[in-house]
């Protein structure tokens, strides 16, 4: 059984579907459908089925139970594809474990190195005024791409949000959603949109869980080589739509590199199995690098983003040296790549189509 999970509308049922078309026979089920529904209940496919593609059955009660039953009754020859537009494994409805029945892989927006794989080139501020997104990204018209936006936006925090959690303050969430977008980049203090939001700090923790479950938002926490200490202290959060990111281009280019470091890490993950995980770097000096890729909880390469300026930021100067680990300092606007002591100072584009998805 494979589980296909990510953000709404990223291509998991196109990819589906396409799949599909690579057996004998298929039956497609979406758990919105009543139709559906009802065949999901019965169990109501012939035996002889070779795949089936159950969609957003996350949000049928004690679904994780279901699967394991159909699963573990199915014949031998029949392949399961599930998807969903939550992150399944932290979904509330936790139900019966499905270890070792299940593969996943996590399908995120477009990327630069993923263009760049099937030799199709894309500018850096498509992206940048686009998301990544399948449709806004590869539609003609810019107002399409707000228009879709809209919808989107208004998608995820109604329906996806009920779907999960039953809210009965819709408002506040939305409330801290549109702060969490003026806040790209910088340490988020749950206080301090406690109080902007006039709710309780637990209330905002909460809520960030429920939009990062529902790949809506990624936390990056500062690195240490005590995990429990890690998760204690204030993320960085950021966008999987780069196109919702309020500030300006800084900001916005932060947050492409950023996702697109999350989704290299995913990637290694899915396909290599290898634990790479994303953090940042901070001193109570207020010594800060923006990223760093670890591996195994150890660091594996230092990431700074700048979007014009060349001059090697003197904060990743100071843990280049302290930690003796490869560190780079990715630039949008850069005529020349040079390096200095070891830092290399790297166009954004090269370094973002170097990424492995």
């Amino acid at each position: 059984m494979v589980i296909l999970s990510g953000p709404r509308q990223a291509g998991k049922t196109t990819l589906a579907k396409a799949i599909s078309k690579q057996f004998t026979s298929s039956m497609y089920l979406n758990y919105d459908s009543y139709e559906d529904r009802r065949i999901f209940l019965k169990e109501a496919w012939l035996p002889s089925v070779e795949l089936l593609i159950f969609d957003e059955i996350h949000k049928m009660p004690k679904w994780k139970n279901y699967l394991k039953g159909v699963y573990d009754t199915k014949p031998e020859h029949q392949k399961i594809l599930v998807t969903g537009s939550a992150r399944l494994e932290v979904f509330k409805q936790v139900g019966d474990s499905l270890a070792g029945r299940y593969f996943l892989h996590r399908l995120m927006p477009l990327s630069p190195a993923e263009c760049e794989k099937v030799h199709v080139n894309y500018t850096i501020d498509r992206f940048l005024e686009r998301g990544g997104f399948p449709e806004p990204f590869l539609t003609q018209d810019l107002m399409d791409t707000d228009r879709w936006r809209l919808q989107y936006i208004d998608s995820l925090l109604r329906e996806d949000v009920l779907d999960f959690e039953n809210i009965q303050n819709l408002n506040a969430i939305r409330l801290v959603f549109e702060l969490l977008r003026e806040r790209v980049g910088s340490p988020v203090s749950y206080s301090s949109i406690a109080q902007d939001a006039a709710i309780s700090p637990n209330t905002v923790k909460k809520y960030i869980q429920i939009l990062e479950a529902l790949y809506i938002v990624f936390r990056v926490t500062p690195f240490s080589r005590n995990i429990a200490r890690s998760l204690l202290k204030e993320p960085k959060i950021y966008f999987f739509d780069i196109g919702l990111v309020k500030g300006g281009s800084g900001s916005r280019f932060e947050n492409l590199v950023g996702f697109c470091l999350l989704k290299h890490a995913l990637a290694k993950a899915d396909y290599q199995a290898k634990i790479v995980s994303l953090h940042y770097l901070l001193t109570k000096e207020k010594k800060e690098v923006d990223f760093v890729l670890a591996q195994d909880n150890q660091m594996e390469k230092l990431i700074e983003v700048k979007y014009s300026d060349h001059l090697i930021n003197p904060s990743l100067r100071y843990f280049h040296e302290k930690y003796q680990t490869p560190s780079v300092q990715v630039v949008k606007e850069l005529k020349r790549e040079w390096v200095e002591n070891q830092i290399e100072v790297v166009q954004g584009v090269n370094f973002l189509k170097s990424l492995y998805l």
